[in-house]
């Protein structure tokens, strides 16, 4: 009988051993890998267990723990240009045959035969032209299966990466880890939102109910019997710079806690995050890497970072430094 015992009392305390170690080994388990330790990630935790605390006078409510991140340059590249514009390119090259008419054409003239310089002077309204041909006339499944073919196989011009693989790895850490901590996260960009929703999912684990974009009109048709969406060659929002806010409140109801961007065309989502009630966290992924991905902000055609960083600067918003806060860029470095 006593041996019982003994052998008894010696696996509870291998257990409480064993479970003490594990504590231990959970509570020093790195939630950011990827990022550099410093007053930057230092930040974002301490912003997290305080709105996460019960009895802290930051708390707040599982249900109104919503998080907005930008797309382009907040969560993947977008250099040398965005990439739904590479996806447009691709789309003409592949329809010309249909259309010999844009051989002599503006602006799809420019992309069949490589003209950079008349292609960038047709400035928004030639790019609208060739969204609405590319993105219009189908229904909204024929889109979506467009849209997976071409990211299941289209690679980025420098990297020679799926775009899907130009993920930010530290932000792919950061979605998650607040995920784990009761957030809901949302992309708010102004890429097209039916252009998005088809990978999101996989990439970030952001679902397609919570990803808002630009969007045309669609309208409902019966065809063959079937009913469907067809997609018009029609603008019907706009969710870039002013358009942020409304789309969230839109789609949302709810004011983000958080917000992350890397733009001027992000300015008003952060500031319409600022100025809501109670604990809020504004931050700017400002790129300043030249070789791990790009340096740029205030000059460049693509991402423009002006005025949104002098604004982040006065009003203490985080300005997460890529070359000197992520230890990491992409996962395949």
């Amino acid at each position: 009988m006593q041996g019982i015992k003994y052998y008894l009392v010696v696996i509870a305390t291998t257990l409480n051993f064993i479970i003490g170690l594990t504590s231990m080994n959970l509570a020093q388990t790195d939630a950011l890998p990827s990022w550099n330790n410093g007053q930057v990630k230092e930040s974002i935790i301490k912003f997290v267990t305080d709105v996460t605390t019960q009895g802290s006078p930051d708390f707040v409510p599982v249900a109104e723990r919503i998080a907005v991140f930008d797309n382009d340059g907040t969560l993947w590249s977008e250099k040398p240009f965005y990439n739904q514009f590479a996806f447009i390119v691709d789309r003409v090259k592949e329809m010309a045959p249909q259309h010999p008419e844009w051989r002599e054409q503006q602006p799809f003239k420019a992309i069949l035969e490589g003209d950079t310089e008349t292609l960038a002077a047709s400035g928004m309204e030639g790019l609208l032209q060739l969204t609405m041909a590319t993105h219009a006339g189908m229904t909204t499944v024929e889109f979506t299966e467009i849209v997976k073919d071409w990211i299941g196989k289209a690679q980025h011009p420098r990297f020679n990466r799926l775009y899907t693989q130009m993920v930010y790895q530290p932000m792919l850490e950061l979605l998650t880890y607040l995920r784990s901590n009761g957030f809901k996260t949302y992309i708010v960009s102004g890429g097209g939102i039916d252009f998005m929703r088809p990978w999101t999912e996989k990439a970030y684990g952001i679902p397609p109910e919570q990803v808002i974009g630009s969007s045309i009109k669609t309208k409902f048709e019966i065809r063959e019997g079937k009913p469907v969406l067809v997609r018009q060659a029609e603008i019907d929002f706009i969710d870039d710079k002013e358009g942020k806010p409304v789309g969230i409140n839109k789609f949302i109801g709810r004011r983000p806690i958080l917000a992350f961007g890397n733009s001027d065309g992000d300015l008003e989502m952060l500031q319409w995050t600022e100025a809501g009630d109670g604990s809020t966290m504004m931050a700017i992924i400002h790129h300043t890497d030249g070789e791990r991905e790009w340096e740029y902000d205030r000059n460049s055609l693509v991402g423009k970072l002006d005025k949104a960083l002098d604004i982040a600067r006065s009003q203490g918003w985080l300005i997460v430094d890529m070359k000197r806060d992520w230890r990491q860029v992409f996962s395949f470095d």
